[in-house]
């Protein structure tokens, strides 16, 4: 079985009844040649290096299902994300839940609860002891439920290819959905035999 689109993955994971965990990948690129109109484009606003950006969804027992064409990291991940119409999806689809990164912070009130991002700081300073053990245990919560995830995406990068692209960036998109293909059916195979 092969999820093209992100509109597959979100029938799939309804019509299975499983969670999907959502998360962004950052691979460096090449930097564009002096004097390019859109050479700041591509500069990382985490890494403050040159790279692209994709969006990486999985289930809960760690199988990759979609790794997104690449955009450039300047973008932000809930940027990207709304531009792959996850929120349309989710609002018009099945009821499925996703946990994400705090990347992803608005889309909860957009698609009705159906994006958990971990929780917000409401004390900046001098927060109370019953406060900082209840957020804890909360963020590690979370954290847990989507470390699949970021296993993921490092399986994604132990390739050579996503480590550091040295080609051309326009090619980078194909490049990394076929890794995450690869990984996905590596992934399939290693839990059909187990």
């Amino acid at each position: 079985m092969r999820l093209r689109t992100l509109a597959e993955v979100i029938g799939h994971l309804g019509a299975s009844g499983k969670t999907g965990i959502a998360g962004g990948a950052e691979i460096r690129v090449r930097r564009p040649a002096a004097g390019r109109k859109d050479r700041g484009r591509f500069i990382s606003g985490r890494n403050k290096q040159n790279a692209v950006k994709t969006m990486v969804v999985m289930e809960g027992d760690g199988r990759m299902l979609f790794c997104s064409p690449t955009g450039p990291a300047s973008c932000a991940g809930i940027t990207h994300a709304r531009q792959l119409g996850l929120v349309k999806f989710l609002a018009d689809g099945p009821a499925v839940e996703i946990p994400a990164d705090a990347g992803y912070q608005g889309l909860g009130a957009q698609t009705g609860g159906r994006v958990i991002t971990p929780p917000h700081r409401k004390f900046k300073r001098n927060a109370p002891d019953w406060y900082e053990e209840i957020y804890e245990r909360q963020r590690k919560a979370h954290s847990s439920r989507r470390i699949r995830v970021e296993h993921g995406i490092a399986h994604l990068k132990n390739w050579r290819v996503p480590t550091r692209h040295l080609g051309r960036r326009e090619h980078m998109s194909h490049t990394v959905q076929a890794v995450a293909g690869l990984l996905s059916h590596q992934q399939t195979a290693d839990l059909t035999s187990a």
